[in-house]
C-alpha cells in the first residue's frame, strides 16, 4: 500500500481495511513478535487516514466516544440505566449505535467515583503521595474498583490524590483511529498532571489498557513533550507501585485460590510478574494460565458484526476454565473488557486486584465465608 505498486488506492484501500478489520488491537504481536511488529498501531494509523474527512462506522461514535457519553450519563445514571436496559428501548439504543443486541450494555454506577472521593476526608495527610489515575471505566461504571484501590493505598500509608478535573487517556479512540482527538485528550491530561509529573509523584492506574496507553501511545504521539516521557515512566499498575515504591510494604493476607486472567495489554506492554508476585505474597494460590484474549477486546465484541467472533475467541480457553473453576475460587481480572466478557458468558464475576486487597483488609486471611466471594464486591 505504501509503495503503491500492487495496492494503488493508498489509505482508502478497501483490501487493507478488510485485512485489519478483525485485528483485536490486543498488542499480543508487540509482545510476542521477535521484532515487535505492532499491528494495533498499524491499524490505528491506517484508520486515522482511511476515514479522514469521512463518516466512520457507528460503533466509532457509540463506543469510541464512551468518555463523553459516560460524563453525560453520570448526571442521571439511574435514568440512563433504565433506558439502556428497558425491554424495547435497549434494542433500539444498541441498533442505533451499531452494537449487538446479544450483549447487555454495562450499567453506569449510581454514584461516580469522583463524586464519592470529593465528599470524603482523605487519610494519611503526611503519607507517601500518589496520584490515583481513575479511568473512564472505573470512574463511571466500575466505581467500586476505584474505591477499593483508595482503601488499599490508604491501608499502605499513602496520601491518595485524584485529579480534580475529568480526564481520560482516550484508549478507545486508538481502536478507531481517532488519533487527533486522542492527542488532544493526552495534552489535556498532561496539563492536569504536570505539577505531579514534575514533582516526581507516581501515577497509579487501575485499567491495564489505560496504563499501557500512557506507557506506549503517549510517548509515541507526544514525542516532542518531555513531560509525556516522564509520565510514561511514572505511570504504574497498583501492584508495581505497592511492591516497588513502598519500602517494607507487607500486603494483607488472603489464603484463597485464584485463577488470574491478565488483560492482553497487561501481558504485552506491562508484564505480569508484579501482579502474580503481589497475590502470592498475600498468601494466595494464584495461577495465571495463558488464556489468550478474552475476545471482547475493548469495544470489538460489542460491535454487531463482531459478536460471534468475540464469543468464539472467549470460548477457546478462558470461558470454559471459568465455568469449571470451584465456586470458592476467586476469578481475578483487572481489565474492564475481560470482566465484562466473563460476566456475560458465565455465572461468575472477576474481581480487580484492588478488590482482593480490600477483601483481605475487611475480612481477614480467610476472606468471606461461602461460595462465590465476589458476591460481596459489586461492580
Amino acid at each position: 500500500m505504501v509503495r503503491g505498486q500492487v495496492i494503488t488506492d493508498g489509505w482508502r484501500s478497501k483490501e487493507v481495511h478488510e485485512a485489519l478489520d478483525l485485528c483485536l488491537s490486543c498488542k499480543g504481536c508487540k509482545g510476542d513478535c521477535p521484532v515487535n511488529v505492532d499491528m494495533a498501531t498499524y491499524k490505528a494509523e491506517f484508520l486515522h487516514h482511511h476515514f479522514k474527512r469521512r463518516l466512520r462506522p457507528l460503533p466509532a461514535y457509540s463506543m469510541g466516544l464512551i468518555m463523553l457519553h459516560a460524563r453525560l450519563a453520570a448526571r442521571a445514571p439511574r435514568l440512563v440505566n433504565a433506558v439502556t436496559h428497558a425491554p424495547v428501548l435497549k434494542s433500539l439504543v444498541k441498533l442505533a449505535g451499531g452494537l449487538t443486541t446479544h450483549r447487555e450494555l454495562p450499567p453506569f454506577a449510581a454514584e461516580p467515583f469522583d463524586r464519592w472521593f470529593a465528599r470524603r476526608t482523605p487519610l494519611n495527610p503526611t503519607g507517601t503521595p500518589v496520584v490515583l489515575w481513575v479511568d473512564t471505566f472505573n470512574t463511571y461504571l466500575h466505581a467500586e474498583v476505584a474505591k477499593a484501590a483508595v482503601l488499599a493505598l490508604e491501608d499502605a500509608g499513602c496520601r491518595v490524590m485524584v485529579p480534580g478535573r475529568a480526564v481520560c487517556c482516550g484508549r478507545p479512540l486508538y481502536d478507531y483511529g481517532m488519533l487527533g482527538l486522542a492527542e488532544r485528550l493526552l495534552l489535556r491530561d498532561l496539563e492536569v498532571l504536570r505539577p505531579h509529573i514534575r514533582a516526581g509523584v507516581p501515577v497509579v492506574g487501575l485499567e491495564p489498557s489505560c496504563v499501557a496507553a500512557f506507557r506506549d501511545e503517549l510517548p509515541a504521539l507526544l514525542s516532542y513533550d518531555e513531560d509525556a516521557l516522564r509520565l510514561s515512566l511514572q505511570t504504574l499498575t497498583l501492584p508495581e507501585f505497592l511492591l516497588d515504591h513502598l519500602t517494607d510494604y507487607e500486603p494483607p493476607r488472603l489464603h484463597r485460590k485464584a485463577i488470574v486472567h491478565l488483560h492482553c495489554h497487561h501481558r504485552a506492554v506491562l508484564g505480569a510478574d508484579q501482579e502474580l508476585d503481589l497475590l502470592r505474597r498475600m498468601g494466595m494460590d494464584a495461577q495465571a494460565p495463558d488464556f489468550g484474549c478474552c475476545g471482547l477486546a475493548g469495544s470489538f465484541g460489542f460491535e454487531r458484526d463482531k459478536y460471534d467472533v468475540s464469543m468464539k475467541i472467549g470460548e477457546r480457553r478462558l470461558l470454559p476454565a471459568v465455568r469449571e473453576a470451584p465456586a470458592d475460587t476467586l476469578i481475578v481480572g483487572d481489565g474492564f473488557s475481560c470482566k465484562t466478557q466473563i460476566q456475560h458468558a458465565t455465572s461468575r464475576r472477576a474481581l480487580h486486584v484492588a478488590q482482593l486487597l480490600a477483601m483481605a483488609i475487611e475480612h481477614g486471611p480467610d476472606g468471606p465465608p461461602g461460595d462465590r466471594p465476589e458476591r460481596l464486591y459489586p461492580d
